[in-house]
């Protein structure tokens, strides 16, 4: 193609160019008036930022949403899970495996209780054998006197004296060292209403020659009436001290001289040989005598009951 101007027939034949040269020139070509490109091109020299391209925007600059500073939360950001499809909003837990448990603490728990419920029985059971074992133990044989023992006693009637072999009224006993039997006093649990007096003076005394059916342990009875303070004697077996001192306390809290309304009782734990055996009981040194002695009785072990 030749620069020059044959006559344009369309607008893409003309020569867009043709000022840049002689000819062109010579023909009297110019410039374009609305800058590059065709002559009398509707392009124009835009401020950047203002041109649009069929639809209204805006200024540079202006209108266009920012992004939130580093850090702070973009209000045009959408988390996954609000969108169609997208993830779930917490995590369930995974199912456990079919097949496989957890421990059985309902089998624990009732295994516990049982071995609970085990040892208190048990303890139930020792408590019971323990108490009945006390109650016995009068019972067991030994080889040492026991001191006379202090709990407060019954009386006794005359009745239950006469229904053991093993056992005297007052009359039936030998009193000595100015002892006497007597039977003025009301309330003695004697068979007959006998009893021992003058007792309460040193050397007094009163003796049982009674017959042991085995060697042994034994459980001697003493009825008596005590005034005033508590009081205290000697008892000698088969010519031996015993252990201890015969406890003679006021249990009834008589008065006094009121012996009528001090009867009661107490007992010591001798040991007896098979056979004939004597036990006295006396005023010795240091001992406190005024008592009045009804009846004795003798029962094999070492109880604490005369019936």
């Amino acid at each position: 193609m030749t620069p020059g101007n044959n006559g344009a027939s369309t607008p893409e034949d003309d020569d867009p160019f043709g000022y840049l040269y002689a000819d062109g020139q010579a023909r009297g070509a110019q410039p374009p008036s609305g800058g590059y490109g065709y002559p009398n091109s509707v392009s124009r020299v835009r401020t950047v930022g203002e041109r649009s391209y069929g639809a209204q925007q805006a200024t540079y600059g202006q209108g266009v949403p920012q992004q939130g500073a580093y850090g702070q939360p973009n209000a045009h950001y959408q988390a996954p899970e609000t969108l169609p499809g997208g993830a779930p909003a917490s995590h369930r837990p995974a199912a456990p495996a079919p097949g496989r448990r957890g421990p059985n603490t309902k089998g624990l728990l009732i295994g516990a209780i049982a071995v609970v419920a085990a040892v208190v029985i048990g303890i139930g059971v020792a408590m019971i054998n323990g108490n009945t074992d006390d109650d016995k133990s009068g019972n067991e044989a030994g080889s040492t006197p026991t001191q006379s023992q202090t709990s407060s006693p019954s009386p006794s009637g005359s009745g239950s004296a006469a229904s053991d072999s093993m056992q005297s009224d007052a009359s039936a006993l030998t009193p000595a060292g100015g002892a006497s039997t007597a039977s003025d006093v009301k309330g003695a649990t004697s068979s007959d209403g006998s009893y021992v007096t003058g007792l309460n003076q040193p050397g007094a005394s009163v003796t049982w020659n009674v017959n042991a059916p085995s060697d042994g342990p034994y459980t001697l009875f003493v009825y008596y009436s005590a005034t005033g303070d508590d009081q205290e004697m000697s008892v000698t077996v088969n010519g031996t001290p015993f252990g201890g001192k015969l406890g003679l306390d006021n249990w009834r809290h008589a008065k006094d001289g009121d012996f009528a309304n001090g009867w009661t009782r107490s007992y010591v734990w001798p040991i007896l040989k098979q056979g004939s055996n004597t036990i006295s009981i006396s005023c010795g040194s240091g001992d406190k005598c005024n008592v009045l002695i009804s009846n004795v009785k003798l029962k094999p072990g070492r109880v604490k009951k005369d019936s």
